[in-house]
């Protein structure tokens, strides 16, 4: 599978393999950890959510600009590891809920947030960049588009896992103390404290509580609901913990193969001993080449407003919609089960899909026929708007969302298969190996040398802007009709689909 490929590909995978564990062992609970945590709706918790999401990829241009500056990516890497333990750290420590003082708590939760976002900037673009860079290699040019579908790959398979990891620590945790998971507990919980309950709504709380009670009927339904608030949420904490191990595999991975990853400083300064300069493109190209990355930045905003979902409207209707009891998983005694678990069904596509992927565009490299990279990023628009035309033709006869809280939540029986989901996650999976590493690779390949660093971290940024559109999402699925919220992602996905399609010949041609 590595035939052929720079030695350093399968170290930068693994480096990066750690640091997604971890990452999205966060994001399979960050929303819902956000919801039990502080009692914030689905608008609330999903504005913190896009704004976190929006300053990982927005952050990354500013660690492209550092690693440009100074001419030292492999050290800004390496800080971005240290700092975003350091995020992690914040976030697993673990305190009292119901909280104290929501304001303080809250802010101190965004904050590291905000160091883990940070650190990310520093890290993820700019490992990117050093995977650009071995394939600068005129011997290894041809396999760049494969290259990063592998490095894709790889940094998925910690994904994979990590939701199961995060869940099962949450539920082993209310397991120890007497308890079983409940997705709609913690919002009942939560009226309960408030003295908001409604008769409906008091009836479910009742019914709910005694449910999730393994040591017989709760006397007390106050003390319950703070008891069971609190060990709810510390499980999520120590979940967060569990990323701060990803992150030191991570590093230890990355020390000790710093050695096979390019070094651009010392690059420049043989160049410099040899009396040779580094090659300038003539400014004409410069300007076209940025030109068209600028364009192919603005298109996949839209995708990416449509795409990122997954951990955020998508994760509501799994909570919400989707028949939970269908997907338990049991370890012993322990019970596997909750809306976060679906987080992993897309990184697992991503790990089974690529090589069959990989596999068929080198069959029609070898025949002739392989699409350039921006037609694939079209086909992928395309591909990724039919996975919310299932989405809405599955959601069509659903309540709105009001009506599901007025009730305390939906029967199991009124739910839909969990289906559903994972075969739009098999088509978004499907749409992302045809944009996100292809898209990578295009940027590597397009980008002027001397911007490589900023170029990548333009790529994230453009990610950034349709991370920031995500609570929009959120603002539909509260307030309209769920298959119609599921329709205006069709939309978005359709116009970048156009837009790409337009601009097609001119990029094929700057990208040659």
């Amino acid at each position: 599978m590595f035939k052929g490929h720079p030695k350093g590909l399968i170290a930068a995978a693994l480096a990066n393999m750690g640091e997604r564990f971890g990452f999205y062992t966060m994001m399979a609970i960050l929303v819902l950890f956000l919801q039990a945590k502080f009692n914030l709706g689905e608008t609330d918790a999903g504005l913190i959510y896009s704004v976190f999401y929006f300053s990982i990829y927005m952050l990354a241009l500013v660690g492209g600009i550092v690693a440009d500056r100074l001419k030292n990516f492999k050290g800004t890497i390496l800080i971005g590891i240290i700092t975003m333990m350091v995020g992690y750290l914040i976030l697993a420590y673990p305190t009292p809920t119901p909280v104290p003082n929501q304001t303080l708590f809250l802010i101190l939760s965004c904050f590291a947030l905000f160091i883990i976002a940070f650190g990310n900037g520093l890290f993820k673009g700019n490992l990117q960049a050093l995977v650009g860079q071995m394939y600068d290699d005129p011997k290894y040019d041809s396999k760049r588009d494969s290259g990063f579908q592998l490095f894709y790959m790889f940094i998925n398979v910690g994904a994979v896992i990590a939701p199961f990891t995060a869940v099962g620590i949450r539920n082993w945790w209310l397991q120890h103390n007497g308890f079983e998971y409940d997705a709609n507990l913690p919002a009942l919980c939560h009226l309960k404290v408030d003295g908001t309950l409604t008769e409906q709504t008091s009836a479910a709380f009742t019914e709910a509580a005694n449910n999730a009670t393994i040591n017989g009927t709760v006397e007390n339904l106050g003390e319950f609901a703070r008891e069971y608030l609190n060990v709810f949420t510390t499980g999520f904490h120590y979940a967060f913990g569990i990323a701060i191990g990803a992150m030191l595999i991570s590093l230890v991975i990355y020390l000790m193969n710093r050695a096979k990853f390019p070094d651009v400083k010392a690059k420049a300064a043989a160049a410099q001993a040899n009396g040779t300069t580094e090659i300038k493109m003539d400014p004409k190209e410069v300007k076209q080449r940025l030109y068209a990355l600028f364009a192919v930045f603005g298109v996949v905003i839209f995708f990416w407003f449509s795409f990122h979902q997954n951990g955020l409207t998508l994760t509501y209707f799994a909570k919400h919609y989707t028949d939970l009891s269908a997907i338990k998983i049991h370890i012993g005694d322990l019970k596997i089960v909750g809306a976060e678990l679906f987080q992993s069904v897309n990184p697992f596509f991503v790990v089974f899909l690529t090589p069959i992927i990989v596999g068929f565009f080198g069959y029609l490299r070898n025949k002739g026929i392989e699409p350039s990279t921006p037609k694939k990023i079209a086909i992928g628009m395309l591909i990724a708007a039919l996975a919310y035309v299932v989405m809405a033709v599955g959601s069509a006869d659903l309540p709105l969302l009001s009506e599901v809280k007025a009730r305390g939540g939906l029967d199991d029986s009124l739910k839909v298969t969990p289906f559903l989901l994972i075969g739009t996650y098999l088509i978004l999976t499907v749409a992302e190996l045809f944009i996100s590493p292809l898209g990578i690779s295009f940027v590597s390949k397009v980008s002027p040398p001397q911007y490589q660093g900023i170029m990548q971290g333009l790529w994230l940024g453009a990610t950034a802007v349709g991370n920031q559109l995500l609570f929009i999402g959120a603002i539909f699925y509260e307030s309209i009709p769920i298959w119609a919220t599921w329709t205006i992602f069709v939309v978005a996905c359709l116009i970048s689909m156009v837009a790409m399609l337009v601009m097609l010949k001119w990029l094929e041609r700057v990208s040659k």
